[in-house]
């Protein structure tokens, strides 16, 4: 679908029935009437809400499937850890050629008095060939690292499910921010068509009066400068609407374009209370203060993982198999094979690691001071900006207050003058004085409704209820 078509698709959806967009271009006026039958029927419309909007994004955005992934990954290496409890058996197997065998003295003369008391012999054991074959299995009975690494991977688990909820976070910080916005550029596109057929009004009239050879032509051009000036913040709030809407798209994981032809449902602004009194600080819904807890809470592990190293650890070992012992190469010669077997404890208690543990345990020491030190930081910084986004609101709120009503006397004072121009009582240039300052009030009053809705956004933010949106 192409932009001039999307262009035009919401065109038609911002303006109600029977209101008319006058337009001029050069000395002739073109006339834009544009009126709800002409438009896709309401019920035929795709209307997204802002709980949809945040969902979408997050299944559909690779990113956040990705951050998934992730977590997954991470439970199916804690599920692993959990074998090292179960018994490991092996299976052995060996053939070794012995070209030359092993000699040893012997003590002869104390098995044989014919021989003085200090009599030795050297003789050769073993054969030239030998071989061995069994099964052997441990079982760990007393292994203290193995919990401790359990805990750690439970941890890291809960650290990378943490991580992923700050990607979710932010992203429904901005299909919210992006969301209001399109809200917000709809409600400037009506305005902006008031503003149009109001400055065309005026451009009528004072038209009417140069015709008439009644009025300068200066006074003319700066009538129609006003108005074209309206003109393009319509056609410009029209574009801007687009481009949201194509973004919104992209953050809900959605590529093709020409979807963007859909009506969010404003009814997300009388749902949720944008009153600025009191202050509910949340900590423990943001994830990120999450993130750098677990993170300290991991060093304590770590920490008993590096002293777990100095202790004994037990298991039960046994083996069952059979030695052949020959001079020549015959692995099934008989009477070769001998049976052998045992089962025993294999205590092993660790002296040395070719490591400094202590150091080890210092490193991370420092680490979880670290990450306390950076968690109180950051649990100050979102205290801050909550406190700060309050402050804004209040104030923005008190400043939309004055504006909504000088709003309301200017266009009710330019009603008065253009009918006292056509009347001969008023000049043309009070007139136009007039409609560019309501323009410039008109610009401030929308920045204003902007500011507003991100310092509520960043409120909740700051403060841990951003969830509010989507759950």
């Amino acid at each position: 679908m192409s932009v001039n078509h999307l262009f035009k698709c919401q065109f038609r959806k911002v303006i109600t029935n029977g209101i008319i967009c006058f337009i001029l271009k050069g000395s002739s006026f073109i006339v834009l009437a544009i009126v709800l039958t002409l438009t896709v029927p309401a019920q035929s419309q795709n209307i997204l809400t802002l709980n949809q909007a945040i969902n979408n994004g997050f299944s559909n955005r690779k990113n956040i499937q990705a951050g998934k992934s992730d977590l997954q990954i991470r439970r199916l290496q804690t599920e692993a850890l959990y074998k090292k409890y179960w018994p490991q058996v092996s299976l052995e197997y060996t053939y070794l050629y012995n070209p030359i065998l092993q000699t040893s003295i012997l003590p002869i003369g104390i098995f044989n008095p014919d021989y003085p008391a200090d009599a030795t012999m050297s003789l050769q054991f073993g054969t030239t060939w030998s071989q061995t074959a069994g099964v052997t299995a441990i079982q760990p009975l007393i292994d203290l690292s193995i919990p401790r690494h359990i805990d750690e991977a439970k941890l890291q688990e809960r650290i990378t499910a943490a991580s992923q909820a700050q990607s979710e976070y932010e992203l429904a910080y901005t299909i919210a921010q992006t969301f209001i916005e399109i809200s917000l550029q709809e409600s400037k596109i009506k305005s902006a068509i008031a503003d149009t057929n109001r400055t065309f009004i005026s451009y009528k009239i004072l038209y009417n009066k140069f015709i008439e050879n009644r009025l300068l032509k200066s006074d003319l051009n700066k009538s129609l400068i006003n108005h074209n000036n309206a003109v393009q913040l319509l056609m410009d709030a029209l574009s801007e609407l687009i481009e949201d809407k194509v973004y919104l798209l992209f953050l809900t994981g959605e590529t093709a374009i020409e979807k963007s032809d859909f009506v969010i449902d404003t009814g997300f602004i009388k749902q949720y209370n944008m009153s600025a009194s009191g202050l509910s600080l949340v900590p423990e819904s943001i994830p990120e203060l999450q993130q750098l807890d677990l993170q300290a809470q991991l060093t304590g592990i770590l920490v008993m993982s590096e002293k777990a190293k100095h202790l004994p650890t037990l298991s039960l070992k046994g083996f069952i198999g059979a030695n052949q012992y020959t001079n020549n190469f015959n692995p099934t010669e008989s009477n070769t094979w001998f049976g052998i077997s045992y089962v025993g404890l294999d205590l092993k208690y660790p002296i040395l690691f070719g490591e400094n543990v202590k150091k080890n345990i210092q490193v991370l020491q420092l680490q979880s001071t670290q990450y306390t030190q950076q968690k109180e930081d950051k649990l100050s910084l979102y205290a801050k900006d909550a406190y700060t986004s309050k402050l804004k609101m209040e104030r923005v709120m008190s400043q939309l207050k004055t504006q909504e009503e000088n709003l309301a006397l200017s266009i009710e004072s330019i009603n008065i003058t253009q009918a006292r121009v056509t009347e001969g009582q008023e000049s043309a240039s009070t007139l136009n004085l007039d409609e560019s300052d309501l323009q410039s009030l008109k610009n401030e009053y929308e920045m204003n409704k902007k500011q507003l809705w991100n310092n509520w956004l960043n409120y909740l933010k700051a403060s841990g209820q951003l969830n509010i949106l989507w759950k």
